[in-house]
């Protein structure tokens, strides 16, 4: 049997999820990472992307993150997530509105501001894809 750790993920809005997990699979900026018991202490920014959790007790959850920071520490694992959100209760429809949306604003936005609109539209871009992947929808 695979030795726990603690596992606390949080967002602004709530605890999303605590116990003791077995492994946490993250999409972190530089590409995704397993966290395991006795990982070695580091911190990394999480981009938009799916969090696969399986906790000691055989539970297993996939919960969309939009960005946000992880820190592995000897006292555990927690992970500040920006939006967290279960996959199964996660709103594609929500989603391509906001994409729409941010294509608007980058059409519309000029200098720094296109800038920061473009950034926000790839980062909504990107989400979509993970949650493609995640749910084994096809991406055309």
């Amino acid at each position: 049997m695979a030795e726990a750790f603690a596992f606390e993920l949080v967002s602004p809005e709530a605890l999303v999820l605590s116990g003791e997990a077995n492994e946490v699979v993250v999409p972190g900026n530089e590409g995704y990472f397993t966290v395991l018991a006795n990982h070695a202490p580091f911190m990394s920014a999480v981009k938009p992307g799916v969090v696969n959790v399986t906790m000691a007790d055989g539970a297993a959850s996939q919960i969309f993150v939009r960005g946000g920071f992880a820190d592995v520490s000897p006292s555990g694992f927690t992970l500040l997530a920006e939006q967290a959100v279960d996959l199964k209760d996660f709103d594609m429809t929500d989603l391509e509105q906001q994409i729409q949306n941010a294509k608007e604003d980058v059409k519309d936005a000029e200098g720094e501001k296109k800038v920061a609109a473009e950034k926000n539209l790839a980062q909504l871009e990107e989400a979509r894809e993970a949650v493609k992947l995640a749910t084994g929808a096809v991406s055309h």
